[in-house]
C-alpha cells in the first residue's frame, strides 16, 4: 500500500487523522529525543506520545516494500536510541497507568532518566533509572 492509502486505512481503523509516515516518524524522533534529555511532562502525555510508535508498527504491516526500504533505517535507529535511553521493566511501571500490550516492546520500557512529573509518577511505582 502506498503512503496515502496507508494513512487513510489507519484513519479508517480509528486513528485521529490520516497521518503520514514523515509525521509519525518525526513524532517518534521527537519523543526519543525528549526521553534522552529527560521527559518531564505527565504520565498521561507520555503514554499518549508513545502511540506514535504504535502507528508506525501498524503502518509497517501495510506499506509497500519500497517505502519500508526507505523508512526502516530511520525508525530502526530511533528504536535503538529509545532502547538505550530506557529501562526494560516488562511494562511494570507504565502498567500502573495504562494497559501495556505485551507484544509492543516500547510499552514495556520506561525512561532511564526519571525527571519531572513522569519521573515522579514512575518512581512512585518503584521504577528506577537503573541499567538493564
Amino acid at each position: 500500500m502506498d503512503e496515502r492509502a496507508t494513512g487513510a486505512e489507519l484513519h479508517r481503523r480509528g486513528w485521529r487523522k490520516p497521518f503520514t509516515i514523515a509525521e509519525m516518524a518525526g513524532k517518534w524522533e521527537w519523543l526519543v529525543a525528549e526521553v534522552e534529555r529527560g521527559y518531564t511532562d505527565m504520565v498521561d502525555a507520555y503514554t499518549n506520545d508513545l502511540y506514535c510508535r504504535n502507528w508506525l508498527r501498524e503502518a509497517w504491516l501495510l506499506l509497500d516494500e519500497h517505502l519500508l526500504v526507505i523508512w526502516s533505517p530511520r525508525v530502526e535507529e530511533l528504536d535503538r536510541r529509545f532502547r538505550a535511553a530506557t529501562v526494560d521493566d516488562d511494562g511494570q511501571a507504565l502498567g500502573y497507568f495504562h494497559r501495556v500490550d505485551p507484544d509492543l516492546w516500547w510499552w514495556k520500557r520506561h525512561p532511564r532518566l526519571l525527571v519531572g512529573d513522569l519521573g515522579e509518577a514512575l518512581r512512585a511505582t518503584g521504577a528506577t533509572g537503573a541499567a538493564d
